[in-house]
């Protein structure tokens, strides 16, 4: 983990499809996030709640994208999602994170998912 580095990115791209967040650091990694991972491992209270096992598995992202980047201060940013979804504070460090370590987590959303019967289609309003 990065936690007793400083990470700095030189460059956050959003996607024209509003749906890949490209963020590159200054040691030269370069991550494509999809709005849908960084949406579902937000790491706002209300996903992630206030103890680990109050954290929430969000379903039925696949198609979300990004309205707006907003900085916060010069550590971070908030993503703003088209569900409407904005209290997410994304850190320099978090963000590198989720792009090193990108498969494990996918993968750790996807068996979640499929543990609790979910999935990533939202589902159709009637």
């Amino acid at each position: 983990m990065t936690n007793d580095t400083k990470v700095w990115p030189t460059e956050i791209r959003l996607s024209k499809d509003k749906r890949t967040l490209t963020v590159t650091f200054e040691d030269g990694e370069s991550f494509a996030l999809s709005a849908e991972m960084l949406r579902v491992l937000s790491p706002s209270a209300e996903v992630q709640g206030h103890s680990p096992d109050q954290r929430q598995t969000v379903p039925g992202k696949k198609n979300v994208g990004v309205m707006q980047i907003h900085p916060i201060g010069n550590y971070a940013v908030r993503l703003e999602f088209d569900d409407l979804h904005s209290t997410g504070i994304y850190s320099w460090t978090y963000l590198y994170e989720l792009g090193k370590n990108h498969d494990a987590l996918w993968a750790a959303y996807l068996e979640e998912l499929a543990e609790k019967g979910l999935d990533r289609e939202p589902k159709l309003r009637h």
